[in-house]
C-alpha cells in the first residue's frame, strides 16, 4: 500500500488554513482544500481524508501534493489550464460588425447572437465577445425627442446658467403641474412581499377620480411648495403663483423655470407679473421637460408613493401625497445640475447631424 507524503505546517500556515476552513464567506472550494491539508497535517492518509470529507481519493492526493509544492498559494488559486481562445480572422470580425450595424435578419428587427452566429458561421459566444469589445447592444432600444424650438440654444443657456450660477438675492423655483393623477384601486387584495416571492397585485383596477398637483421646487435647498387643484387653468396657476409669492421672503427676487403651457402665458398671468416685478419667468424649450428639475421630483414621488399604492378615493390619494411631502420636507436635498450648456448643445447637434445623415 502506498503511503502519502507527510506534511508539516508552520504556525502561520496552520492559522490561515483554520481561518479558511471555518470562513462563512470563503469559497467552498477553498474551504474543502484547507480541510484536506489540515487533516493531512494530522497524519491521515488520502483514503481516510476522502472518506471523512466525502470526496474522491485522488482529490485529497491532488491538494496534498499541491500544498507540498506551492504551500498556501497552491490551494488559494487554481493552476493555469492549457489552451487558448480560438483566434478569429480580422475579416470575420469586420463582417460581424458590418452586419450588426447595417443589416437586419429576415423577419426580424435586429440581430441576436445566435441568429448572427448562424449567418456568419461562428459560435454565438464569439459574436457576444465581439459585441462586448465594441460596445454593441443591438437588443436594446433607447428613446429621444428633439426640440424644434427655434430658440432652443438660447433657452438652454438661460436655464442651465440659472441652475449652475444662480443670481444673488434671489430664489430659483422649478414649477410645473402633474395633471390627472389617478386614484386607482385594485379589484382584488394586494399580496404582500414574502420569502421567495415579491409583492403582487391584480392587473385589474378601478378609477376613483383624478387630481392635479402643482409643485414648485426650490433649487437651492430642495424644499417644495405644493398645491392641489381640480383643474389646471390660468386661474389655478395664478392661485399657485400667489402661494409661491407668500413663501418668498421680502427683498428677494423669484426666478421661475417652467414650460410653455398656454396657462403660463395667459394675459391675466402677464398682468399679475407686471404687478409683481420680482417674479421673472424662464421658459424651457418645447419638448424639453428634462430641463425642468421639478420633473425629477415628480418622478421620485410617483415611484415611492403612487405607483405601487392603491386609493379608494381622491381624498386618500391627496392624503398619501401630503404624507410623502411632509416626510420629504424633514430632510430635503437640492437637485444639483451638473451638465454644462455647451455639452448639452454639442450632444443635441450630434443627434441632429445623425438624423440628417439618415434622411
Amino acid at each position: 500500500m502506498r503511503v502519502a507524503s507527510s506534511l508539516t505546517l508552520n504556525p502561520d500556515e496552520h492559522r490561515q488554513l483554520e481561518q479558511w476552513s471555518r470562513g462563512r464567506s470563503t469559497p467552498h472550494r477553498l474551504v474543502l482544500r484547507s480541510r484536506i491539508v489540515l487533516l493531512a497535517a494530522e497524519g491521515l492518509q488520502n483514503t481516510q481524508i476522502a472518506e471523512m470529507l466525502k470526496v474522491q481519493r485522488n482529490t485529497a492526493a491532488l491538494w496534498r501534493n499541491r500544498f507540498l509544492t506551492h504551500r498556501l498559494d497552491g490551494i488559494r488559486r487554481d493552476a493555469p489550464r492549457p489552451g487558448r481562445r480560438q483566434r478569429i480572422r480580422q475579416g470575420k470580425v469586420d463582417e460581424i460588425i458590418e452586419r450588426t450595424l447595417h443589416t437586419k435578419p429576415r423577419g426580424a428587427t435586429h440581430w441576436t447572437t445566435r441568429t448572427l452566429a448562424r449567418e456568419v458561421g461562428v459560435s454565438h459566444v464569439v459574436v457576444h465577445r465581439i459585441w462586448r469589445s465594441h460596445r454593441l447592444q443591438p437588443h436594446r432600444m433607447g428613446s429621444f425627442k428633439l426640440s424644434c424650438d427655434p430658440e432652443f440654444n438660447e433657452k438652454v443657456r438661460d436655464v442651465v446658467g440659472l441652475y449652475m450660477n444662480p443670481p444673488d438675492k434671489a430664489v430659483v423655483f422649478c414649477v410645473d403641474e402633474k395633471p390627472g393623477i389617478q386614484a386607482l384601486d385594485r379589484n382584488q387584495t394586494v399580496l404582500p412581499v414574502r420569502e421567495g416571492r415579491p409583492a403582487s397585485r391584480s392587473w385589474e383596477y378601478k378609477r376613483n377620480g383624478t387630481i392635479d398637483l402643482f409643485a414648485a421646487l426650490n433649487v437651492l435647498n430642495g424644499t417644495v411648495v405644493t398645491q392641489f387643484h381640480r383643474r389646471h387653468r390660468h386661474q389655478e396657476f395664478l392661485v399657485f403663483l400667489r402661494t409661491i409669492d407668500s413663501n418668498v421672503p421680502e427683498g428677494l427676487d423669484a426666478h421661475v423655470v417652467l414650460d410653455n403651457y398656454d396657462t403660463h402665458v395667459h394675459s391675466d398671468v402677464k398682468r399679475w407679473l407686471s404687478r409683481h416685478p420680482r417674479f421673472k419667468l424662464h421658459f424651457i424649450p418645447t419638448d424639453a421637460s428634462w430641463l425642468n428639475l421639478v420633473e425629477s421630483w415628480f418622478s421620485i414621488l410617483t415611484e415611492k408613493q403612487i405607483k405601487r399604492n392603491y386609493f379608494q378615493s381622491v381624498r386618500a390619494l391627496m392624503k398619501a401625497i401630503k404624507d410623502y411631502v411632509a416626510e420629504y420636507q424633514k430632510n430635503p436635498h437640492p437637485f444639483v445640475w451638473t451638465a454644462k450648456a455647451d455639452d448639452i448643445l454639442r450632444k443635441v447637434a450630434k443627434i441632429r447631424q445623425l438624423q440628417t445623415t439618415r434622411e
